[in-house]
């Protein structure tokens, strides 16, 4: 079985018993409902207690649970064509390059980490249609300049 053939399977049972996310993720447990999807989707792991927990719920082999546990394959073909998706690539693709600039202003030159990261979402209630409220969190990873020696800094943290 490939692991697309999994989060098919997945599909098909989530459909078959009308669970909404929410159930499976309160069944399953320990982690951000981002990534428990996100597992389900095929495109996270999860830690074995919750590979067990889904196990149970979704009624898997033991092979299917050891997948639920294997590091997957991430990501999609660029660009993204479901609309939903593709919004967020245009808003990488649109404010990418300010908040780039922002964060070097504030961090030094790096990165934020897309590993040792946070993510939330909330409904905000608005009677002109209801609005999405994601929250991102992720590490500041400075750049290493290799080989640095004297008086120049060995990480691209912001200098004073």
């Amino acid at each position: 079985m490939k692991r697309e053939d999994l989060t098919e399977k997945l599909l098909d049972i989530k459909r078959e018993k009308g669970w909404t996310w929410k159930y499976i993720c309160e069944t399953i447990g320990g982690s951000s409902e981002v990534l428990i999807v996100g597992a389900i989707l095929g495109q996270m792991k999860l830690a074995k207690p919750q590979a067990e927990n889904a196990g149970e719920l979704f009624g898997l082999s033991r092979p299917e649970i050891s997948m639920l546990n294997e590091t997957p394959m991430r990501g999609m073909p660029m660009p993204p064509t479901d609309p939903l998706i593709y919004r967020f690539y245009e808003l990488v693709m649109v404010n990418g390059p300010a908040w780039k600039a922002l964060i070097e202003e504030e961090y030094g030159d790096g990165i934020m980490s897309a590993i040792d990261f946070d993510m939330t979402m909330e409904r905000l209630p608005n009677p002109r249609g209801d609005r999405v409220k994601m929250v991102m969190s992720g590490k500041f990873l400075p750049y290493k300049y290799y080989g640095a020696t004297g008086n120049v800094p060995e990480y691209g943290f912001k200098e004073e």
